[in-house]
């Protein structure tokens, strides 16, 4: 939207300096997020703040005529923020501008929640956003359950003889496919954290547990060269619950197969005492820096933190909710260029 002559005749008072400051400093707060097409969206908020500017007529209707700007919603309200911020501490306001200025742009957070792509939005941000977060999250598991049957048979030959060559790359796909099999149920479970209880205690074999771990990341552990050893505890019959153990040793051991180029990965189970036994995930990677560690277990990470875990923290907030269901605490051992070591200590009776 090119600057009209009314725009550029309020320009000079406070209020209408001060939204196209605000435009200006909101477009510098998103350019520090590295979005790209920053010039579209400078465009877009320079549009809006002469679009909400429109000096009145004499019948206190706009001047400015024609519908608002399309810009999608968190930058109006950023653009709103940084306004009432700046006139916080700016000279004297005339009252009833500033109303219709705000009036003005929630008009234009209001047209484009009213677009397609506004709606979609909203209904993840609103008070159904669970229930579409679930949908998505089904929408790309479907698929990817497929694939993973489909690379699973190819690899075992079941469709004429594997070549090893091709058995790799099998492998790379089976474990990406895997990997995002995983975050779209920790997206479902996340959203649906009632999914995650973990029910009541039962009987089970802890080296079961941990070779379904082992078979499920196999495909994973040759596709990289890297030998997943697993070392179970020398009292096998346990209780407690197995499918929430088995989900969090899977959760850490991918992450740590992900990010392990050479050398090994471990699961392990060590008898503390009699009925209680520390589970750990060893790996000899490049371990994790102190000012990563710090930040390790919050979500919505940097795109540093993605180097290791996903950026969402999903997969350990789901490790965390189910330990702590299960009495235990997950700990980290690591020294940069040393690998690291996830741990946590469970209580598991004998089962007799």
């Amino acid at each position: 939207m090119a600057p009209s002559s009314r725009a550029t005749t309020v320009a000079s008072s406070p209020l209408a300096q001060a939204v196209a400051d605000a435009a200006r400093e909101a477009c510098d707060t998103i350019a520090q997020s590295r979005l790209p097409r920053i010039a579209e969206v400078r465009e877009q908020l320079e549009a809006v703040a002469q679009w909400a500017i429109g000096e009145r007529a004499p019948n206190g209707t706009a001047a400015l005529a024609g519908p608002p700007p399309m810009v999608a919603h968190e930058y109006v309200e950023l653009l709103r923020r940084v306004l009432l911020d700046r006139l916080a501490a700016a000279a004297e306001v005339d009252g009833c501008d500033l109303v219709r200025v705000l009036g003005r742009l929630e008009e234009v957070a209001q047209a484009w929640k009213e677009t397609d792509c506004g709606r979609f939005v909203s209904r993840l941000t609103g008070t159904d956003s669970a229930d579409a977060v679930v949908a998505v999250a089904h929408d790309i598991r479907s698929p990817l359950t497929s694939i993973l049957i489909l690379v699973d048979s190819l690899r075992r030959g079941q469709y004429g003889p594997g070549d090893p060559a091709r058995d790799r790359q099998l492998g790379i796909i089976y474990g990406a496919a895997q990997g995002l099999a995983t975050l779209a149920a920790d997206l479902i479970d996340t959203a649906r954290g009632d999914r995650l209880t973990i029910g009541p205690a039962t009987a089970f074999s802890v080296t079961e547990a941990m070779s379904s771990v082992g078979q499920i990341l196999q495909p994973v552990s040759e596709a990289r060269a890297l030998p997943l050893q697993l070392f179970p505890p020398s009292v096998d019959g346990r209780i407690g619950h197995p499918a929430a153990l088995q989900r969090v040793l899977l959760n850490l051991a991918s992450n740590a197969l992900r990010c392990t180029e050479s050398g090994f990965v471990a699961i392990a189970a060590l008898e503390v005492t009699p009925t209680r036994i520390e589970f750990s995930v060893t790996d000899s990677g490049p371990g994790i820096a102190a000012d990563v560690l710090q930040r390790l277990f919050e979500g919505f990470q940097s795109e540093r933190m993605s180097l290791r875990f996903s950026r969402a923290g999903l997969g350990l907030a789901i490790v965390r909710t189910l330990l702590a269901a299960m009495g235990g605490v997950l700990q980290v051992e690591t020294a940069p260029g040393h690998g690291a070591r996830f741990f946590f200590e469970l209580e598991l009776p004998n089962a007799r």
